[in-house]
């Protein structure tokens, strides 16, 4: 079997080889860096991602190794604007998981070396040219040697300066947002900290100051300093800084120590025009970057992987037509396009600079956040279930395109083991046992119970109804299964 080869062994990188590996699919996962990050970055996952990493058979070690936040609180000066819990979201995973990134990362190879791969540092793609049926990739070893690798497929989870991307010429629409920003990770102590099983954001006339927990005592700091003099770049903060952005944004009574990553940084909102081109994808920041506001890069760039693995793996293994690789790049576009907007909204929300627009937004804030479904709408936001794939040339029927909600399984999680198969859910087992042995390759081998009686679903490997029929209309179940075969 011919590897497939993905660039790029961050989160993203991981999980899409351990996915394809667990699919029975051959694999080479590179990296220009000599190490695995060393530093925090990314510090949550949120419930979607869980829930996909459970499917995966990978989710216990990060939840033995992370924290587990319980909601976010908002306030202005001396004033609680408002909270939301995440106890209310409709997941086994009803919080947010603080896990530094490099945890993550460690984690994740840990899972993927347990599938007998591993990752091959020091080793960088030069350039690649797309064939009818396979890709050409030029890799470069770090004593100089060089290396021509024929893969049936190419995919770039190279980052915000992907090679991949810049090789397939695809556009990178997006800009630089105006501010400066701080981040500190440290020790808070005090009778003024923050709860340590919560997201705190203050929000303040210069500007916000967000504190996230993280696991071992230790919490970051992410406040604007002011607007960006491309002439006249920052210094990285004190630990002394960092304490007088405290005081003036929290009040006194919290203090500032032992310090291990002070760092100033820019966000960037960007988004690739496509995601795929041929043979070739692209899937994380190598296509999309946005405000870290919400915590949601690292997931959504999990979740392009979770999205291309099964279809990749259905497809290489002859379950599917090629053409269901044509679904990848607008469904998770959409995606990548929502994530972005909300999380510039969040960020502009909160960087409001004149005071009366900070007393409207204020004011705002102390009502809504008052309303349960308010709460609620923002917990499904955050945490990713509400993601959905309505629009997707995969999706068909009322409902359609929506996560199947995991008490609604009937079994294990969709996708799981080392086989992606559709799920047919029907009260009519006779029918269902018939159609799923005409289909043995795309459906399990025996229907589920589905939510309503009344409903026909055939449901993804990742847990989205792709199907959604009343209960007799079989003509439209053989319809849907014939797409992808």
């Amino acid at each position: 079997m011919v590897d497939i080869l993905v660039v790029g062994a961050g989160p993203v990188g991981l999980t899409m080889a351990a996915e394809l590996t667990r699919y029975g699919l051959a694999v080479r996962i590179i990296d220009r860096a000599e190490h695995p990050t060393q530093t925090s970055k990314a510090l949550v996952i949120w419930s979607r991602t869980l829930e996909l990493l459970d499917r995966a058979g990978a989710a216990p070690p990060f939840l033995d190794a992370g924290l587990r936040a319980h909601g976010g609180a908002i306030r202005s000066g001396g004033t609680l604007l408002g909270r939301a819990r995440f106890d209310h979201i409709a997941s086994p995973y009803n919080f947010a998981l603080m896990i530094p990134q490099s945890e993550t990362e460690r984690l994740l190879t840990a899972h993927l070396a347990s599938l007998g791969v591993n990752v091959e540092r020091q080793l960088e793609l030069v350039s690649f040219s797309q064939r009818a049926d396979h890709v050409e990739a030029h890799l470069r070893h770090v004593d100089g040697r060089e290396e021509v690798l024929s893969t049936p497929w190419l995919i770039g989870c190279d980052g915000a300066h992907s090679v991949v991307r810049h090789g397939l010429r695809v556009e990178f629409h997006g800009s630089a947002q105006g501010d400066d920003w701080m981040l500190a990770d440290v020790r808070l102590g005090g009778e003024g900290a923050p709860a340590t099983d919560e997201v705190a954001t203050f929000l303040h006339r210069e500007g916000p100051l967000v504190v996230f927990p993280i696991p071992g005592g230790r919490a970051r700091i992410v406040a604007v300093i002011g607007k960006t003099d491309p002439q006249n770049p920052r210094p990285d903060p004190t630990l002394a800084d960092v304490q007088a952005m405290v005081d003036g944004r929290c009040g006194a009574g919290i203090q500032v120590t032992d310090p291990v990553w002070l760092s100033t940084f820019r966000i960037n909102e960007r988004k690739a025009s496509s995601y795929s081109q041929g043979r070739v994808f692209l899937a994380g920041d190598a296509a999309h970057i946005h405000s870290p506001a919400g915590g949601q890069g690292m997931n959504t760039g999990m979740q392009d992987a979770f999205n291309l693995a099964w279809k990749l793996a259905m497809v290489a293994h002859g379950q599917a037509s090629p053409s269901l690789l044509d679904s990848y790049s607008p469904e998770r576009s959409a995606v990548g396009k929502l994530v972005l907007q909300n999380a510039s909204r969040m960020t502009d929300m909160a960087t409001l600079s004149p005071p009366a627009a900070q007393a409207i937004r204020n004011m705002a804030l102390r009502f809504l956040l008052g309303l349960h479904a308010v709460q609620d709408k923002l917990s499904s936001t955050m945490s990713e279930t509400d993601i959905a794939y309505a629009h997707s040339p995969l999706s068909e029927g009322p409902g359609a395109g929506n996560r199947l909600a995991p008490e609604d399984y009937d079994g294990p999680p969709p996708g799981s083991g080392n086989r992606p198969r559709l799920v047919l859910m029907t009260a009519d087992t006779e029918k269902g046992a018939a159609l799923a042995t005409r289909f043995p390759d795309l459906l399990e081998p025996g229907p589920r119970r589905p939510p309503d009686a009344a409903r026909l679903l055939v449901v993804r490997p990742d847990g989205y109804i792709g199907l959604s029929a009343r209960r007799g209309e079989w003509n439209k179940a053989e319809a849907y299964l014939k797409v992808f075969a």
